[in-house]
């Protein structure tokens, strides 16, 4: 039988991934990243258990992408971004955080109360 802390992991899983897949490669400028953040935000805080999301685009790491670029925009990867996320699940609250590890943009639970 799954318990109730395994289904509210579960749920913080398909939030992240749905995330990072339908938003990884979205072109963002410096100009664009609040209101991209935004977007992310608000869009997954629209499925089940979802309480709270805050996405930090990185605007050292843009401009730094862009210092060298004859371009405005560059696409957006995990390198680019901090997500935070409060999943609530039959009393079950499930803290999840990505961020880079590595090279490597990473999911990870913070705390499950």
């Amino acid at each position: 039988m799954v318990t109730d802390p395994q289904t509210a992991c579960f749920e913080a899983g398909i939030k992240f991934g749905t995330l990072y897949h339908q938003f990884a490669g979205t072109p963002v400028s410096p100009e664009s990243a609040r209101s991209l953040e935004q977007a992310m935000a608000e869009a997954i805080e629209n499925q089940p258990y979802c309480e709270s999301v805050s996405v930090d685009i990185l605007d050292d790491e843009l401009e730094a992408e862009l210092a060298d670029s004859t371009a405005d925009y560059t696409e957006l990867t995990g390198r680019f971004m901090e997500v935070e996320m409060q999943i609530e699940y039959e009393g079950v609250t499930v803290r999840t955080k990505m961020e880079m590890e590595d090279g490597y943009p990473l999911m990870k639970l913070v705390s499950v109360e």
